[in-house]
């Protein structure tokens, strides 16, 4: 069960003008915009329950999933994940989460991905026979067989994303944050993605939220959406709350961030 309750976070922004005169302004006296990334955010995910987390950019969305997984504290508000807070008890919460950021990694660059592999055996302590199970079945399901003794500079994207997926289950999370894991993937990984988280929350009852400007990946694995802008959440409900009375997602997506100034 994952609840937030009017969940705020700020960052402060340093800001000039161009030119050089300026940047020795800058070096007397700084200048410094607040921006409000979350403001008063609440919603609640049920346990096995498959939510797209969507909205523009600048909308918020990955200064909650930071949260969520005990990176950033927020200013006000609660959190609870399976009645852990994620920022205060951040070594425990850990061990029930995965996360893969599309733009991110977390394989060593220069070394077979196995051994990435075995190093997060080590640093999550997962015992020898969880490890070698999972190992195989996320090798079966995602086909990996092939790439484990390839470094992970050598991988195409798409194949360094499924050993990413990989690399954030290998120590059998209950909950999966997934911030744009099919970006820059071609058609068959994308396909090959998205059967796999299907097939994750079907057999192990795993919980996913997903972020993504992509709607056809919010289209094939999610009912539910929660949708943020400027900090706030504008609409918890389903893609027809969305999609009606337009030819696509994508239209009614639009009209919806013109209707809110967005």
């Amino acid at each position: 069960m994952i609840t937030m309750q009017n969940v705020c976070k700020t960052y402060k922004v340093s800001k000039r003008d161009a030119g050089f005169s300026s940047a020795l302004k800058a070096l007397l006296h700084r200048e410094y915009e607040l921006i409000h990334a979350l403001d008063g955010v609440s919603f609640t995910i049920s346990e096995g329950e498959m939510v797209g987390y969507i909205g523009p950019n600048g909308a918020g969305k990955s200064s909650t999933i930071k949260i969520l997984s005990g990176i950033l504290t927020p200013e006000e508000g609660t959190c609870q994940i399976n009645g852990l807070t994620p920022w205060k008890n951040r070594i425990e919460h850990v061990r029930n989460i995965g996360v893969v950021f599309g733009q991110r990694t977390q394989l060593w660059w220069d070394v077979p991905v196995i051994d990435s592999f075995e190093l997060l055996k080590e640093i999550y302590r997962i015992s020898d026979h969880t490890y070698r199970r999972n190992l195989e079945q996320l090798s079966e399901m995602l086909g990996l067989s092939e790439l484990l003794k390839t470094p992970a500079r050598q991988l195409s994207l798409g194949q360094r994303m499924r050993c990413e997926i990989a690399a954030s289950l290998l120590h059998d999370p209950k909950i999966l944050f997934l911030d744009e894991p099919t970006i820059g993937l071609d058609a068959v990984s994308k396909l090959a993605v998205r059967d796999f988280i299907l097939k994750l929350n079907e057999e192990k009852k795993t919980t996913v939220i997903l972020t993504t400007h992509d709607m056809q990946d919010i289209e094939a694995l999610t009912n539910r959406i929660i949708l943020i802008g400027k900090g706030r959440i504008l609409l918890d409900g389903t893609i027809s709350d969305i999609s009606s009375g337009f030819n696509s997602t994508e239209e009614g997506l639009a009209a919806f961030y013109k209707s809110h100034n967005i």
